[in-house]
């Protein structure tokens, strides 16, 4: 079975119920996420071999984050424990035209302040075939950015293919620093995940005749991006999914697959959406398992699409599908008719 292992930080998830606002819950539902803990929890459902490496607390919360995981069918054997405290976050769900809203609680978590020494990359690599990060992991604190550049360097010497969802976050770090950092860590990636976004506030590359809040989107600046991307660092393949934003809770969905010299867009999707956080994720759990498995470039942007289009359907932050449902979706049927 291929292997895959993922690195970043699992958090845990307080949110209103339904649709209320901060200041109206006097509770709140408790669940864990984070971005390459959901791409991990993702390709455990399609029935890969997927490890997630982290640090967490020894104390009940930290258990409670590894159990999140393990009901999955994720490896959790490689993750570390020790450090004071599981990194939080709020999560506020938009309706109509008033945004979701995130609130970070993750200062001085036990990844941040986790040391070089904490992980030993060449028996984490033991049997890997793909190594998945996020530009999330790199900016939790300088000593967790030196962390990503010693896996990929490890990864890179074992022939392992290296993906990364740039994933940029301005609460954690600033434009400037992001893309100096993500800058040398792209020198050993692969495969480049990015949302319409990212390439923009990273690295200053921006699609033209788009209007991401009107709903525009111009296929030839996206194209024209993923260029730029691949001539700056050898990408094998840049992959972008495009939202049109009609509100938050209808959006339209696809994505690009920019590998070889050719662009490759899957078909369209008009999501109602249920929750949208791990959109991203649940695209890149989606292309590693179909690059994994030999698919064609079109039918891998068709699946990933397809996944995460899925994604918005489901509560929480992991995507709880599989690859025959993913399949008949990218197959064609989108009726959403009840299965018997």
């Amino acid at each position: 079975m291929k292997k895959v292992v993922t690195f970043g930080e699992v958090m845990l998830r307080l949110a209103p119920h339904g649709y209320l606002r901060f200041v109206q819950s006097e509770d709140y539902e408790a669940t864990f996420g984070g971005a390459e803990a959901n791409v991990a929890v993702s390709l455990a459902n399609y029935g890969v071999n997927a490890a997630f490496v982290t640090k967490l607390p020894s104390h009940e919360i930290g258990q409670a984050a590894v159990n999140s995981l393990r009901k999955f069918g994720v490896d959790t054997s490689k993750i570390v424990r020790g450090g004071d405290r599981v990194g939080i976050y709020y999560c506020e769900k938009g309706a109509s035209q008033r945004p979701s809203k995130v609130v970070y609680d993750r200062a001085g978590s036990s990844i941040a302040t986790a040391k070089k020494e904490d992980f030993n990359w060449a028996d984490i690599f033991e049997g890997v075939e793909w190594f998945h990060f996020t530009g999330i992991t790199p900016a939790l604190s300088d000593g967790v950015a030196e962390i990503c550049m010693e896996a990929v360097k490890e990864a890179k010497k074992r022939g392992i293919t290296v993906s990364c969802d740039l994933n940029f976050r301005k609460k954690l770090w600033s434009k400037e620093k992001a893309g100096k950092v993500m800058s040398e860590l792209c020198k050993y990636i692969d495969y480049c995940i990015a949302n319409e976004e990212d390439a923009k506030d990273v690295f200053g590359i921006e699609a033209d005749n788009t209007d991401i809040y009107g709903g525009k989107l111009d296929r030839n600046g996206y194209i024209s991006v993923a260029q730029k991307l691949t001539e700056k660092f050898g990408f094998k393949g840049v992959a972008i999914t495009l939202r049109e934003s009609l509100s938050a809770n209808d959006n339209n969905w696809s994505g690009m697959l920019y590998t070889g010299g050719n662009a490759y867009f899957s078909k369209k999707y008009a999501m109602h959406i249920v929750d949208r956080v791990g959109g991203g994720d649940s695209f890149g759990g989606g292309l590693i398992y179909s690059l994994l498995n030999g698919y064609d470039a079109q039918k891998a942007i068709e699946f990933a699409v397809a996944a995460s289009c899925l994604k918005h359907s489901v509560e929480g932050d992991y995507n709880m599908v599989s690859v025959d449902e993913v399949e008949k979706l990218a197959g064609g049927d989108a009726s959403g008719r009840v299965q018997r």
